[in-house]
Order: structure tokens, then sequence, then C-alpha cells
């Protein structure tokens, strides 16, 4: 079933997200939060950032002490906001004597799904995740990552806009969890946004449309990852033999045609020159000059920070971080 996204606004539009717990605990500290309609949006952060209280804030299971903004176009916690999303806690737990049709089930009464849709639906989601042979047996029976499954099946019994998932590949295996990255795709293409929490950087890096890292409360950079890697992409030429005179590894000298030479590496029998503002464009002076030289040409790519790069940039040094809602100005 394709969702209609509602027109231009966005599925999550927050600002001035504070949250303090006792007197000392600054768990929230501020945070704006944007993500758009149709969108998968990573939210990451180290132990203790802030990403779980930030979700709960968003379901209303934790008062924030000041929070601002939309969700789905309605305030807050209000309760029309909540009709359309879809949640996975993380360590969500259902009575074991259930079986993963009746969890199922029940969670979508709990929804106020109608009882003939929730039935249909229970049966189509637990095929869909994988839990088809399994959903007459009870839950105790399951393995962790078959109830990660059944929880994802619950979360999505209600047809939300937004689904929340907190860790939702928390104990499954890899095939699961590859599984799991094409529900989060079809989730999209059906017109869902999905806001997911995680610590796997690589799943993050290879579904996410954006992301937002979270350190100590405050949100330290959001957007595509593009985006937010942009100062550190370079364009790397890797030729046969040493470094030409004018980028000489000791000197590494001052600038040349079209970009700023970044750094000289050397690889075996070759050299790989690094350049700072330089695209294809650019570079075709730079290698008419090494051909001109007699130089080989080896190899010639862009490349940029990782996720997990930029995850410990963020971190270590937070003032660096970039932040872009949705359609910015680039």
């Amino acid at each position: 079933m394709t969702i209609g996204s509602g027109g231009g606004a966005l599925a999550v539009d927050v600002d001035g997200v504070r949250k303090t717990y006792g007197r000392r605990i600054r768990a929230l500290q501020g945070v704006a939060l944007h993500v758009a309609p149709g969108e998968i949006f990573g939210l990451l952060g180290p132990n203790g950032a802030g990403k779980s209280t930030l979700v709960k804030v968003l379901m209303t299971l934790v008062r924030a002490d000041e929070a601002h903004g939309s969700v789905l176009g309605h305030s807050v916690g209000s309760s029309a906001a909540l009709e359309g999303i879809g949640y996975l806690p993380e360590h969500h737990r259902f009575p074991g004597f259930l079986t993963g049709r009746q969890a199922v089930e029940f969670s979508g009464a709990m929804s106020k799904v109608d009882r003939p849709t929730r039935k249909r639906r229970a049966a189509e989601l637990l095929e869909r995740v994988g839990l088809g042979a399994w959903m007459d047996r009870k839950l105790a029976s399951y393995s962790k990552g078959m109830k990660q499954r059944a929880g994802l099946a619950a979360a999505l019994v209600n047809d939300p806009r937004l689904v929340v998932l907190d860790e939702p590949t928390d104990g499954v295996d890899p095939v699961g969890r590859r599984e799991i990255r094409d529900l989060l795709v079809e989730m999209r293409a059906e017109g869902r946004t999905v806001l997911l929490n995680s610590h796997l950087l690589s799943e993050v890096e290879g579904v996410c449309d954006r992301v937002g890292i979270l350190v100590q409360g405050r949100l330290a950079a959001q957007g595509t990852i593009d985006e937010l890697t942009a100062s550190s992409r370079r364009y790397e030429i890797v030729i046969a033999g040493e470094a030409p005179v004018w980028c000489d590894a000791e000197t590494r000298i001052e600038r040349v045609p079209a970009g700023t030479l970044q750094g000289v590496g050397i690889a075996g029998a070759a050299t790989r020159l690094m350049f700072l503002g330089l695209d294809a464009h650019g570079a075709q002076p730079l290698l008419d000059r090494l051909r001109t030289e007699g130089r080989t040409v080896v190899s010639v790519q862009t490349v940029r920070e990782s996720l997990e790069d930029l995850f410990l940039r963020a971190v270590t040094d937070p003032s660096t971080g970039l932040i872009l809602k949705p359609g910015a100005a680039r």
C-alpha cells in the first residue's frame, strides 16, 4: 500500500527539545530534528547521547521539559500524531505465552485497528517478515531475532505513515539484518517515513537517506552523508613511480591548478596524490600534465569520509558539525 506524504510538511519537525533527569543529567539540550516525509532517517550517537530519550519524547513515553514543533503535522505528543506512528521499542517484550499472530493482533487492537483488518494484516505482515511458518507458535519458542521480526510486524499493523524503530536489528543474524534492511527500503517505496535509531553504522550508511548525530544531548550534525562529508571529499590520482617535482612528498608544494594538494602517499611502486577542492573537470589539466611528463596514471577516484569517520569526527569535535533541513540550500 502507498502512503500519502501529506504534502510538503516535514514528518518530524521539532525544535528546542530539552530533558533533564534529576538536577544534573541533561539528556537533551535543545535538540532540533527535521525528517522529511518518505525518507529513512538514521539517528546515531554514542551510548548515553540521548537517542532513546529523544525517541521516547516523540512517542510520549518520556515527558520533555520543553519541546516545540510537530509530528505528522500535529503537535508533539498529540493523539492525532500517535495514531499515524508505528513503534518498535528497544528491548520490547511480548508475553511468551502469546503466539506471533496473537501478539501482532493485540498490537493492532491497542492501535484501534478493527478486528477483521488486524487479523488480515497480522497474517500478511508475519509472512512479510519471514515468520509465516511460525505465526501460530508461542513467542517463548522464538529466537531473539525472530522476536525482533515479530516486533516489526507489530509496528506496521496499524498501517503507519511514520515508523520509529529503536535498534531493530539487535540480536538479528546477518541474513536477518539484510532482510530487515530490504524491508526498510520497501517501507520507503510505499511512502512511509522511517526514523531509525541504530548503532550499526554500516547498516545506516547503506539504507538511510539522511542522518543525525547526537552527542551529549546536542545534535552535532544532520543532513545527507554527502552533505556532511563534503569538506572531506578529495580527488585521488595514483601514478606509477615517484611523485613529480611540483608536488614533492617532503615540501608538498603550495597550490596546483584547480585544487589544493592535501598529501602524497606511497603505495608500493606507485604514488598517490590527494587533492582537495578538485572535481572531474578540474582534474583534466593535472592528468594532461602528468601524461605530458610521461607518467602512467594507474587510477583516478573521488574519496570521502565514511559514515564511521564522520561519526568519530562529530563525537570528538561536535563544533565542526553541520545542520541542514531537508531541502535546505546547499
